[in-house]
């Protein structure tokens, strides 16, 4: 009865192909907005994983995501160096500053300075130049994939490079390597210097530190570590996870994300139940004369049911599959692009799961039909 019941599904070609396209587009939205929205959320934590060197990140308790700068007073430092479990504690200074490049052209980055000694917190892989080049005068680095598009020289053509000299806060810098970091979130260019070049630069303030990233020691507990940081200072301290969280779960909720690629991946539920449900149910009216005489000839309820459950197993499958073989192909091509797309093991599941409820609620749909039917229908007709 199995077989029967696919040859009558593959028998109509239209509908058939209507079908598997209904449930494929429904698997494809589903995954693709899912994993666009996985991506972005990855990519608000890039700077930290980047930065991801010590065990901790001590900051002032309202600090919202990674670039809400809440700056510091300058013994914090030596209080946290003080704090038993502390294997070293460095400073980090972070702010939006005002660059003019060469031709003229302005443009807003991320200032980052990091430890003069032991240059703790950099970048997380060289392209040009090497790290310890930040001892230079006035050296600087710059993410060399992200300066094509936001570090564009408008007027001249091109765009920053290495050994390039520019102005941030009217102070004048020089390109002394560049960097190649994980795809962030954030527009602003992050731009790398020492931490003290990097106060002499900012606009002078009473409190300039903005972070302390910590290492703890070998074996020690990150929970207490944080605790006695926190009862020594009044500050926060964050490990990398906790920090990324943070920041993820900020920006998802206040920038309105969230709610936008929700509704996309529901609108993917809905027409998708409404595409499957309609098609499997006009063609289940379609096909109620061959049920009609598979029942006079002694077919029972259950075997009705059976053939219908196939035939919607068999949409499912097939339509799950390649759904989720073009939003592969699409995540790739979108990824090749630079834009954001992370499929974890999790979204195909996601999206199985909702693909089954959709089949359930076709199956429903043409299964009152079926089971309603009256043998004399054959007659009728």
């Amino acid at each position: 009865m199995i077989f029967v019941a696919l040859k009558m599904l593959i028998g109509d070609r239209l509908k058939y192909l209507g079908l598997l396209a209904g449930v494929a587009f429904a698997t494809l939205l589903i995954v693709q907005q899912s994993s666009i929205l996985v991506g972005l959320a990855h990519q608000t934590g890039s700077f930290i994983r980047d930065t991801a060197q010590g065990d901790l990140w001590v900051m002032d308790e309202q600090v919202r995501f990674s670039q809400d700068s809440l700056n510091l007073r300058d013994t914090v430092l030596q209080q946290v160096r003080g704090v038993a479990g502390v294997r070293w504690a460095v400073p980090v200074y972070q702010g939006f500053l005002k660059a003019r490049l060469g031709d003229g052209t302005r443009a807003t980055c991320i200032l980052v300075g990091i430890d003069d000694a032991t240059l703790t917190g950099g970048p997380p892989s060289m392209v040009e130049g090497s790290l310890a080049d930040l001892r230079q005068d006035r050296a600087v680095l710059i993410d060399h994939d992200a300066a094509p598009q936001k570090l564009r020289l408008r007027n001249a053509g091109g765009h920053l490079r290495y050994n390039d000299r520019f102005d941030i806060n009217d102070h004048e810098v020089r390109v002394a390597g560049t960097y190649r970091a994980s795809k962030s979130f954030f527009w602003e260019p992050v731009i790398y210097t020492t931490y003290s070049r990097a106060l002499s630069i900012a606009p002078a303030e009473r409190k300039m530190l903005t972070y302390v990233l910590v290492k703890t020691q070998p074996g020690a507990d990150l929970a207490a570590v944080a605790r006695d940081i926190h009862a020594a200072t009044g500050l926060t301290a964050r490990t990398n996870e906790e920090f990324a969280a943070v920041t993820r779960d900020y920006i998802l909720t206040e920038t309105g994300i969230l709610v936008n690629f929700g509704l996309a991946v529901g609108l993917g539920f809905v027409i998708g139940v409404l595409i499957c449900g309609q098609m499997l149910y006009n063609f289940t009216l379609d096909s109620l004369r061959y049920y009609g005489s598979l029942k006079a000839m002694g077919a029972t309820g259950l075997t009705l049911i059976i053939m219908v459950l196939a035939q919607v197993f068999a949409v499912g499958v097939l339509g799950y599959g390649i759904g989720i073989g073009f939003g592969s192909l699409l995540g790739k091509l979108v990824g090749n692009a630079g834009l954001a797309f992370m499929m974890p093991w999790w979204i195909p599941v996601i999206a199985a799961i909702a693909i089954l409820v959709i089949c359930a609620v076709a199956a429903v749909l043409s299964l009152t039909q079926v089971l309603r039917l009256e043998p004399a229908i054959v007659f009728r007709a």
